[in-house]
């Protein structure tokens, strides 16, 4: 018997298709296989899927890259957010539980507030050799529980990095983020993560919960505008607020579709 599952893609921080970051996001009765859902995120080959239904409270959300289950995304939060209030009719603010926490999502406008823990960076001591022949012997470089991030001279600096994908790879399971001051934004940054099977991704809502701390105290404000300078960009505000980091974006639906599972 073939089973018959609705999945909507969603371009995140963007207002405009074919820029942001795209995601895809199948809301449940149960949630499938784990072998399953990972099959399916494998298949579509976006930098996540996400996978979410209904618990007592509010909702239960995980996200998949394609090469296995991660522990944060922000980007397809938003796409979920996105899909369950702009597609299926969803009022009021969404709560999400997840492997770091309850997300809190809200209507702002005509875009999305997104409220998430705070990280906030944490020192690399002994910055590795490795990391070192990845971003220069200069590297400033500090971390989180899941990627590490190199702050480089200046923007141009950000999106003429080059990375050296099988080196990023042996810095598994972290995934490494490039940054600087920016231009026209308060700071720049590009993310790669070929260890999950995502060799850059294009707007990644979660590792501003680490850089907004950090640029929050460099710059001595609060509020932020941030910009990922990968090939498609995405426009995120962000604003430190206590533990928490608020990061407003918008998105757009690309698709839905109907996939066919035996």
């Amino acid at each position: 018997m073939t089973t018959k599952l609705t999945m909507y893609q969603v371009d995140a921080f963007t207002t405009e298709l074919f820029s942001g970051n795209p995601a895809a996001v199948l809301v449940l009765d149960d949630w499938l296989p784990d072998t399953t859902m990972q099959a399916i995120a494998a298949e579509n080959n976006l930098a996540e899927t996400a996978f979410v239904k209904r618990n007592a409270s509010g909702w239960d959300l995980r996200w998949f890259a394609p090469l296995h289950e991660v522990d944060f995304c922000g980007h397809a939060t938003l796409a979920t957010s996105h899909a369950l209030a702009h597609e299926l009719g969803m009022e009021g603010e969404l709560a999400f539980e997840t492997r770091v926490g309850t997300l809190r999502v809200n209507r702002k406008n005509s875009a999305y507030q997104l409220d998430f823990p705070s990280f906030p960076p944490e020192p690399i001591n002994d910055v590795s050799p490795l990391l070192r022949q990845i971003a220069g012997e200069n590297a400033v470089a500090f971390k989180n529980f899941e990627n590490l991030f190199v702050e480089l001279e200046d923007e141009q600096a950000v999106r003429g990095f080059i990375p050296d994908l099988p080196r990023i790879t042996a810095l598994g399971p972290f995934g490494l983020v490039v940054t600087a001051k920016g231009n026209e934004h308060d700071f720049v940054s590009r993310y790669f993560a070929p260890y999950a099977g995502i060799p850059e991704d294009p707007v990644t809502g979660s590792i501003h919960a680490t850089l907004t701390p950090y640029w929050a105290a460099k710059l001595g404000k609060t509020e932020l505008s941030a910009f990922q300078c990968s090939k498609r960009g995405g426009h995120l505000l962000c604003e430190l607020a206590g533990d928490r980091v608020l990061i407003t974006g918008s998105a757009v639906t690309f698709m839905k579709a109907e996939i066919y599972l035996p």
